[in-house]
């Protein structure tokens, strides 16, 4: 199979990038980076004179030093022949092992020995053992997964000249893989979780995501059920991971009966409570009668308000609640739910933080290239860009907060913005409401000219309670410039709640809270800050969105064309994406792609395109993002591989190879996708028969 071209970035001073990543070690919290590879060579005429370079790769076997020497072995063959004007002396190969937190190198002089060893979180060399090197191949195969793209091209922007290689390409390499993990799985813990997990468990850390993450992709659930058979006789706790791979491979009965065992036995285990409360939400969706659906629903109700109990510290267990409520139609318990869910801050994946390169080459292979990929670099920096699209919060919301966030949009999308706003107001205690009942319990004429407004108490949220007022400031004036240009008038402000903070000032400052004063809010919430914020970035989105919405059909009436750049119409089909208008996603995101190639874009659009089953259309944009993907040095894409796999499992092998070979695009490129399809035959995936 075609290995995706090298990225060369030449160092400014020899060995610095090995250096800077000895030197942030110290700091990595999970996975760790990407392996480093770094390269030293010299000019054939001038040996005297040494350049160092470096690119970064994920996906190698790291079994051994013998595989990673051989990493680099193919790079001195490959890009450096009998003609090169340079040659490589030696190279080093780093690789990051997040279970005893060390980084394993190897170093190969060239032609000489290969020295392998570690090295420790204070720069010191240890000697490398087989249990080191197996920890190192796992962390491996879990990173290439972690830090694989999703098709859209985020991942790969990210990180600049990141070879991507698929860890696991046969039934050998996934029996490896699987042992691996099962000799190490209850350590799993030590490597960290997602970030809307608050607490890594046995079975919830980055090991048992990752497991989760390839069986999904490969359809290879009997591996995964065997593998969880065995480990679920140690730990019963894994029996909610055992349920999970029943559900994906279509055995609910045993699922369900695995679970309803488990939980015998230990009945307050919350992935378990979190799982049947998963599992019979979607199989609520799929009732046939609306009996059924609610039996269901409420069914789901009690085991994830169960899990709460279980979990009141994990953000899931209440997300998940109030999902279900959102499904019931009950806005006013799913609200209050979603103010109840407890919020983490985002810890991003470990990245490498590398010293400004002195020069960076990134060539481009022959057989990827296409060219409505190749001119998508010089057009996209060329754009202009709308200042209000740029600042729209919501599009970098991640972990707990975006979730949280795509709760209130899918409420947003079924009830409306104005009934949203009356039910906010019910159920929460709204600034203007608790300022008219404080000021009449405080009406007495010995204190009306004596009590000032009471100082309101931060209790250590300073910077938070002034990024709040600059953010609402700078939504109010935005509002105003909006309603003023006669653009917002389907869009109500939202008014702000009362500030928790403010009301615990008043109750340490004595203001007067008495109950017969005040009871028209006894039956009400304070609504936490961050919650407050979400509905005025959720205003936000709604603004611009009705503002586009009302223009182009201003536009369309007077049969004039609306015009944005495709950076603009991309943002736009995001939002729209957000706000659950899936039409006008792909509405704005073909506008975007008629202008110049976008993976997102694309990518936005294959979500629908699976979701309709237009098989034709799917399998021409994958070949596109495929090919995108190749020409950024990635050959491995789990959602991408995953979409391949469904389309055969849906159409069948020969139907699908068919389709892609009649595309009218050059063969070179139509190859990187029947290499897609080559790997759903090695893993034997269905409909792979035919």
């Amino acid at each position: 199979m075609l290995a995706p071209a090298v990225p060369e970035i030449t160092e400014e001073n020899l060995h610095e990038s090995i250096d800077a990543r000895t030197e942030s070690l110290v700091s990595l919290r999970e996975l760790g980076p990407p392996d480093l590879v770094h390269l030293l060579k010299h000019s054939v005429r001038n040996p005297g004179k040494q350049t160092g370079i470096y690119h970064h790769v994920t996906g190698i076997d790291a079994s051994s030093s013998a595989s990673l020497a051989a990493y680099i072995n193919t790079l001195t063959h490959k890009e450096y022949g009998p003609n090169a004007t340079s040659k490589i002396v030696e190279g080093v190969y780093c690789c990051y092992n997040a279970f005893s937190r060390l980084d394993m190198r190897v170093h190969v002089s060239i032609p000489g020995s290969v020295e392998s060893y570690c090295v420790d979180e204070r720069g010191e060399k240890r000697k490398a053992s087989e249990e080191l090197w197996l920890e190192t191949y796992l962390c491996s195969v879990l990173r290439a997964y972690s830090y694989a793209d999703d098709g859209s091209g985020e991942t790969i922007r990210k990180i600049m000249g990141v070879r991507r290689f698929n860890p696991i390409t046969s039934t050998e390499t996934e029996h490896r893989f699987l042992h691996a993990a099962e000799q190490l799985f209850f350590r799993g813990w030590q490597l960290g979780s997602d970030s809307v997990v608050q607490v890594p468990t046995t079975v919830s850390n980055h090991l048992t995501a990752g497991l989760l993450k390839y069986l999904e992709t490969t359809g290879r659930y009997t591996s995964g059920i065997n593998l969880f058979e065995k480990l679920r006789s140690q730990e019963i706790e894994v029996s909610s991971l055992l349920a999970k791979v029943l559900f994906m491979g279509n055995e609910e009965v045993t699922g369900v009966r695995t679970l309803y065992q488990a939980l015998q036995e230990t009945p307050m285990d919350y992935v378990m409570l979190d799982t049947q409360a998963e599992f019979l939400l979607k199989k609520a969706q799929t009732a046939s009668t609306p009996e059924e659906k609610d039996r269901r629903l409420r069914m789901a109700m009690e085991c994830a308000d169960r899990s709460t109990i279980a979990a009141p510290s994990e953000f899931g267990t209440w997300a998940r609640l109030a999902q279900v409520y959102v499904s019931m139609e009950d806005w006013e318990n799913a609200l209050t739910i979603l103010n109840s869910c407890p919020m983490f801050t985002y810890q991003d994946k470990d990245a490498p933080f590398m010293p400004e390169p002195r020069e960076v080459h990134l060539p481009t292979l022959a057989e990827t290239r296409l060219d409505e990929i190749d001119s998508e670099p010089e057009n996209r920096y060329s754009e202009q860009v709308d200042p209000s699209l740029m600042n729209l919060r919501a599009a970098t919301y991640k972990g707990t907060f975006k979730q949280a966030y795509n709760i209130l949009t899918e409420m947003t999308a079924k009830i409306g913005w104005d009934q949203l706003l009356k039910i906010r107001s019910t159920v929460f205690v709204m600034e203007d409401e608790y300022r008219t009942e404080k000021q009449e319990a405080n009406r007495n004429p010995s204190t009306d000219g004596l009590r000032g407004s009471p100082e309101r108490a931060v209790n250590g949220d300073e910077e938070e309670g002034e990024d709040q007022a600059k953010e609402t400031g700078e939504t109010e004036s935005a509002a105003e410039s909006a309603t003023a240009n006669g653009t917002d008038k389907e869009v109500e402000k939202p008014s702000h709640t009362i500030d928790p903070g403010e009301v615990k000032a008043d109750a340490e400052n004595g203001v007067a809270n008495d109950d017969d004063h005040l009871s028209k809010l006894n039956t009400k919430r304070l609504c936490e800050r961050w919650l407050d914020s979400l509905f005025m970035v959720l205003y936000e989105d709604l603004r611009v969105y009705t503002i586009w919405r009302t223009q182009m059909a201003q536009y369309r009436a007077q049969q004039l064309q609306y015009r944005k750049s495709a950076e603009e119409w991309e943002i736009l089909g995001s939002l729209a994406e957000r706000l659950q208008h899936l039409d006008e996603a792909v509405e704005a995101y073909r506008a975007c792609l008629s202008l110049r190639f976008s993976p997102k874009a694309l990518a936005g659009i294959l979500r629908v395109f699976e979701q309709n089953k237009s098989t034709r259309e799917a399998v021409a944009s994958v070949i596109r993002l495929v090919t995108w993907q190749y020409r950024w040095y990635s050959e491995f894409s789990p959602e991408l591989l995953h979409t391949i796999r469904m389309l055969i499992e849906d159409e069948g092998a020969v139907k699908v190879r068919s389709i892609i070979q009649a595309t009218n695009l050059p063969q070179n490129v139509l190859d990187l996708t029947h290499h897609y399809a080559a790997l759903c035959a090695n893993f034997r995936s269905s409909g792979t028969d035919g």
